[in-house]
């Protein structure tokens, strides 16, 4: 291999992605680390961080078998939070989104200002309060490649008011920590961070801001579906715009671009709890006659932000089986982006799906009848490891943020089946009554 290669890594619920990517974009070696998530009621949700976070990474890095590159990038879900010892290694379990732990008396807030980090903070503390650190986990898996413990300007603002521009000391003070003990916030992202080995180091970042900006989700009626264990939905709009419950950030790298996002449970942790409940059986199905899941099986994130919603199902009768009740839960999927649609008011005239779930033909091709709209699967699944590698290319210095639109490819596209249309259309109403 030659040429300026960067390497990305995707830290997500299920495994550790890695990705070696040359100069064009293409993907020269690739690796997938699984590891548990423990989540055995609804109200739990971690990792063994230094499992997932710290040992994971390294050898995702090391199974590339890439030992020449110039940067690399590392995203992850978010929030996260652990304890580290003098060494960077874990001391505590890896709190992930939706736990108890972070959660707030009021959890319908604006996602951005939950305080969903700050609990975490909080619970971690008292768990080891004279541990080195308190990271998450990029800064982690930065530290046991041998780099710097640093992330992105987006995660800082999330940590606010601890985070100012710079670490509240003060603040900090009031709940016994000191600003050595946090990771480093980066300003930056076009020039290094830190380095691991000879390669530049990009600060760690989101999984969701890392994938949208290889999606190509890039038009006014985009809709960008990361279709991973979470479900999360960006809505590209012409004009600024607040949605109570959702996010709204500038495009990455689009002038002018406004996109409204959100994240639900309704993604690969509904499809994959509904397709081990249900075995698979695959029977050819027709349009009409179908349930209606509501699918908060550990409660729903945006726009609801209820922890207490719990999955249901209706419409069910003695005629179906459990092929019908999994087509039922690739339409409840479906019907949790139409809402975001809907919500949004976007003129949506197609889908950029990306993530795992890209690879399951019924789940996009549900996707594409529940919204009506077309559906376009990234080349790349793994979006986030290859965002995470473009902004690696960044901090080499190598070339600007716009140059990643070169990066951008899609493969199949999925078309509304017409003989669904309107029996999807039929359960949708039914399902808003249902979920809402």
């Amino acid at each position: 291999m030659a040429g300026d290669i960067t390497v990305g890594l995707d830290i997500g619920t299920t495994s550790v992605k890695a990705l070696a990517v040359d100069a064009d974009g293409t993907v020269l070696a690739r690796s997938r680390i699984p590891h548990e998530v423990f989540a055995p009621t609804p109200d739990i949700h971690e990792h063994n961080a230094l499992e997932a976070w710290y040992e994971g990474p390294r050898r995702a890095v090391a199974e590339l078998g890439v030992a020449d590159f110039v940067g690399i990038g590392v995203a992850s879900m978010v929030p996260s939070m652990t304890a580290v010892d003098d060494d960077g290694r874990p001391m505590t379990p890896g709190l992930l989104y939706g736990d108890h732990r972070g959660r707030t008396s009021d959890h319908a807030v604006d996602p951005l200002n939950s305080g969903e980090y700050r609990a975490m903070l909080d619970w971690t503390i008292q768990q080891a309060p004279n541990a080195r650190g308190y990271w998450t986990a990029p800064a982690v898996a930065a530290a046991a490649l041998g780099g710097t413990p640093v992330l992105d300007i987006g995660t800082g603002v999330a940590l606010a008011p601890l985070w100012d521009g710079d670490w509240q000391a003060d603040r900090l003070a009031e709940i016994g920590l000191r600003p050595e003990q946090m990771p480093v916030i980066s300003m930056s992202n076009d020039s290094p961070s830190g380095w691991i080995g000879k390669a530049a180091q990009a600060p760690g970042m989101a999984d969701a801001w890392a994938e949208a900006t290889v999606a190509g989700a890039t038009g006014v009626g985009d809709a960008l579906v990361i279709c991973g264990t979470t479900l999360i939905i960006w809505c590209a709009l012409a004009e600024p715009m607040l949605v109570d419950g959702l996010w709204s950030f500038p495009h990455p790298y689009i002038q002018g671009l406004t996109m409204l996002a959100g994240a639900s449970n309704a993604g690969g942790m509904f499809i994959n709890w509904a397709r081990r409940t249900l075995a698979g059986a695959t029977v050819q199905l027709e349009p009409e006659s179908l349930p209606v899941w509501v699918p908060y099986v550990r409660g729903e994130r945006t726009p609801l932000h209820d922890p207490s919603r719990r999955a249901s199902l209706h419409d069910a009768h003695i005629g179906q089986d459990s092929a019908a009740l999994m087509r039922a839960a690739y339409e409840a999927a479906g019907f949790v982006v139409r809402r975001q649609l809907d919500q949004a008011g976007s003129q949506t005239r197609r889908i950029v799906a990306s993530g795992g779930g890209v690879h399951d033909e019924e789940w996009m091709q549900a996707l594409a009848d529940c919204t009506g709209v077309p559906v376009d699967v990234v080349a790349v699944p793994e979006g986030a490891a290859l965002g995470a590698a473009w902004y690696g290319r960044m901090a080499a210095g190598l070339e600007p943020l716009e140059g990643v639109a070169r990066w951008v490819r899609h493969g199949r596209r999925y078309e509304p089946d017409p003989r669904w249309l309107p029996h999807c259309e039929e359960r949708y109403q039914r399902w808003r009554t249902l979920a809402d």
